[in-house]
């Protein structure tokens, strides 16, 4: 790809947000960023030093357009961003909406940009180690994304939409599940006058095991065992909720170590 390829990014959300700051550090910024409101469209626009609107037919000419919005606003604004821009390779960010759904919107060049990471407006994310998963709908778009996300990352690779969608729901189960039982451990400990913090050592030494082997023989703990006495008296320890994802959870280690 070209430096000096004119690139829009419509969107300023958390994926937005980091993938422009990406852009630029890169040296290809965005020309212009868009969002549903003009305060949002402003703070992007002012943070990366482009163009910023919350008009997408005031955006200016681009010869590429990533769109990073909400899930269930995509359709509607890939068909505005089609119509807008009938030549330009248009892509989005999404995991679990398929590559076609740009076609049906209208796009003549399409594809996906996915960045497999956690963000958020106020930790801006660095790409050089985030692995990206691209898909083009033909060989041409697939190319240009690949080199487009090869000078934010080193990580880079081809996925199906199909593919897309596993991976979507993986980083659920590896990263929004994870926090919400940070939640509950957090819940728990305060509940009885402990600082949560106490626990950040064991989160993090958790998280490096799993650098170094497979989560299976990372695990550890009373279910690992089969210490039913261990688990019994934990369970009646936890409310109805807590009891029962306790269990599940439980019950789940135990038949994969089972299986070994």
């Amino acid at each position: 790809m070209e430096v000096n390829d004119r690139i829009v990014v419509v969107g300023a959300g958390n994926m937005a947000t980091s993938l422009s700051m990406a852009l630029k550090k890169s040296g290809n910024a965005p020309v212009a960023v868009w969002s549903r409101t003009q305060e949002s469209a402003e703070l992007l626009g002012r943070l990366v030093g482009c163009g910023y609107t919350c008009e997408i037919e005031a955006l200016p000419d681009a010869d590429v357009v990533i769109i990073s919005v909400v899930d269930s606003a995509l359709h509607s604004v890939a068909r505005s961003v089609a119509s807008r821009y009938p030549n330009a390779l248009v892509m989005h960010t999404a995991g679990s909406i398929p590559m076609d759904a740009l076609r049906e919107a209208g796009a003549s060049r399409y594809g996906v940009f996915y960045p497999m990471q956690t963000m958020s407006k106020s930790n801006i994310v660095p790409f050089d180690n985030v692995t990206i998963f691209v898909e083009g709908g033909d060989d041409a778009s697939l190319l240009y994304a690949e080199n487009l996300a090869s000078r934010l990352s080193s990580k880079v690779v081809r996925a199906t939409s199909e593919q897309r969608c596993f991976l979507h729901v993986a980083a659920v189960f590896a990263c929004n599940f994870p926090n919400a039982v940070y939640h509950m451990a957090s819940e728990l400990l305060v509940t009885n006058g402990l600082p949560f913090d106490s626990m950040l050592p064991l989160i993090d030494e958790a998280a490096r095991k799993v650098h170094l082997m497979s989560p299976l023989d990372a695990q550890t703990g009373p279910a690992k065992r089969e210490d039913h006495n261990v688990m019994e008296s934990h369970k009646a320890m936890l409310d109805d909720d807590l009891r029962e994802i306790y269990s599940a959870m439980s019950n789940y280690i135990m038949k994969r170590m089972k299986k070994l």
